[in-house]
Parts: structure tokens; C-alpha cells; sequence
């Protein structure tokens, strides 16, 4: 594309209408012309679409299936930070990007949250709310925990972020390989390889897990892993569901040896039947890390800046390459 003045560029958007997706895009490049797609019947311009912005937390295969049918498409963008979803859908030679970056604030506050009301039992209280129960019980504090965070990508280290106002004993970060990364203050922090988790996770109180579902880290938190896990450790799940043997997690958790917080589950959706809704001392948020009042305008301001990047030609941000997605 040479310039806005030869743009003719169809894109889908996820908004619910045309004006909507103007009003909060603010200014884009002339010569855009915009399709409104947020799920179900697909517009008329199949044949014409050049950027493909998935809806969030889309579950339409139906969609994802019609990619392979769209002849002029370019780019595919998801707002959310995985892309397991939908990358086998995505046609060889169409970019594929995350959002990587725009859940962050959301997804380390609802981990947070997610431990201090374990932590504290705050499940119970409201519970026991609801009858007028004044039951004291001790609880669990953060403060001189030790955490580790498995995943120190974006999300990871706004997690870390947030952790170092509560006074924790330390933090231990874990990726898919080791090496040293640069924290909030600016210093040189350790970051530990995977492989390590068994001489890890005896020395953690607070595990935190932040990485995407590949098949390298399915059922990563089996019942071996479980097992290394001190007495009173709790487990906080805000990555993917299936990081975790659900079996194995409900042997410990029902003898009240472990307590987690899960936003993810696997199953998901949780069945209504499904023991982990009464296992005590486990705490189920539906998925919901990213939807908080901070994404929408960071999802804005994502979607509007790639449009003009690619409009304009210049390179994409949070692309996808096929040696990342499988590491």
C-alpha cells in the first residue's frame, strides 16, 4: 500500500455498528470501509475482507472455519492474549496477532484477588452472609508468601507488579526457558526454566499460573506436581484450564490440603454438576481475568493502531510466528 489515498481496505469489526466502531477508533486512515461482524450471519463482503478482528471470547467455529473462504484476507487479530482458539484456522500466508499487552491490569488484578479471597476466605464470609452467620475464622495472608509465577510474559510481570505491595517472603519466576529479565525497579531478575518445577514447587506457598495451553504444558500441574507442593498451598489459576489435572487437583483440594482460586477450568464451562463447585476451599471465577472496565478502551486503542499500521504498511504488533505458537 503506497498511501492513504490508494487505501480501499474492508475490515470486520466486533462493534455494533459502523458509527459505534468510528466513535471509539477515533480517526482512521480515509478509504477504510468497515463491515460489522460480532458473531452468527457473516455481511455480504466475504470475498472482500482484508483485516478480521475476532470478537472477544468468540466461540464461533463456524466463523473461524469461514476464514479459509475469505480470498483477499491479510491479517487475523484476536483480542485475546491465546490464539489456541483459532490459529489452525488461520490460512497459510494470513498474519495472525494476539493481544498481547491488553489484558494485563485486568488479569494480575483478578489473580490477585483471586488469592486474597482464597487467602482470607472471603468465600465463606459471603456466604455465610446470606443466613447472618458470624463465624471467625484465621485466614491466610500474602504477606510472606512465597510465590511463584509460572509465565513472565506481560501478564506475569504485571502480577509480580501488584504482588510487591504485600510484603511477600519472595517470588520465583518460571518460563519455557531460563534467563534474566529486567523487573518494574528497573533490576536484573532471575527467570527459571520450566524443568525446574520439581525442585521448585516444594518451596512455594502461592503458585500462580500464567501461560498459555500448548501440548507441551497440558496437565503441566499433575498430581506428581500437586504432590511437591507444601501443606496450605494454594494454586491461582488465570491462564488456561487445562494446565491443571482437574483430577488430581480435586484429590487434594477435597482433603483440604490445598486451596485454589480458578478463573479456568477444565472443563469450561464448568458443568453445573461438577465437584469443584462444592470443594471447600476452592474459589471458581468464570473466566472472566480480562473483563474488567480496563479492557474495552485498550482493546480500542489496539485495534485502531493496527489498522493504521497496515493501512499505512508498517509492521504489526503481537504477531504470531509459527516457532512461538509451538514453544
Amino acid at each position: 500500500m503506497s498511501g492513504e489515498s490508494a487505501i480501499r481496505m474492508r475490515v470486520w469489526l466486533p462493534y455494533e455498528s459502523e458509527a459505534e466502531a468510528r466513535r471509539r477508533l477515533g480517526e482512521l486512515p480515509d478509504g477504510i470501509e468497515i463491515d460489522i461482524f460480532n458473531g452468527g450471519e457473516p455481511p455480504a463482503s466475504v470475498d472482500e475482507v482484508e483485516f478480521y478482528v475476532d470478537p472477544y471470547l468468540s466461540t464461533d467455529r463456524a466463523a473461524w472455519e469461514r476464514l479459509a473462504t475469505m480470498p483477499r484476507l491479510k491479517v487475523v487479530q484476536t483480542l485475546t492474549a491465546g490464539f489456541e482458539h483459532i490459529q489452525r484456522y488461520v490460512p497459510d500466508g494470513v498474519t495472525l496477532c494476539n493481544a498481547a499487552g491488553l489484558h494485563d491490569a485486568s488479569t494480575a488484578e483478578l489473580a490477585i484477588a483471586l488469592s486474597l479471597a482464597v487467602g482470607r476466605r472471603l468465600d465463606e464470609y459471603a456466604r455465610n452472609q446470606t443466613t447472618g452467620d458470624w463465624q471467625f475464622g484465621w485466614g491466610n495472608s500474602l504477606a510472606d508468601k512465597r510465590v511463584t509465577i509460572i509465565g513472565y510474559g506481560h501478564i506475569g510481570q504485571a502480577i509480580e507488579r501488584r504482588l510487591t505491595g504485600f510484603e511477600v517472603g519472595s517470588i520465583t519466576r518460571v518460563a519455557r526457558s531460563a534467563r534474566t529479565e529486567t523487573n518494574a525497579d528497573g533490576h536484573p531478575v532471575p527467570v527459571q526454566a520450566i524443568d525446574d518445577l520439581p525442585s521448585i514447587l516444594p518451596d512455594t506457598d502461592v503458585l500462580i499460573l500464567i501461560i498459555p495451553a500448548t501440548p507441551q504444558t497440558e496437565k503441566l500441574i499433575d498430581a506428581a506436581a500437586l504432590a511437591l507442593l507444601p501443606d496450605g498451598a494454594q494454586l491461582i489459576n488465570v491462564g488456561r484450564g487445562k494446565l491443571v489435572d482437574t483430577d488430581a487437583l480435586l484429590a487434594e483440594a477435597e482433603t483440604g490440603r490445598i486451596t485454589a482460586g480458578l478463573d479456568v477450568t477444565d472443563p469450561e464451562p464448568l458443568p453445573v454438576d461438577h465437584r469443584l463447585w462444592t470443594t471447600p476451599g476452592v474459589l471458581i471465577s468464570p473466566h472472566v481475568g480480562g473483563a474488567s472496565s480496563a479492557f474495552q478502551p485498550r482493546a480500542d486503542a489496539l485495534t485502531a493502531d493496527q489498522l493504521r499500521r497496515y493501512a499505512a504498511g508498517d509492521s504489526l504488533k503481537n504477531v504470531i510466528i509459527k516457532e512461538e505458537a509451538m514453544a
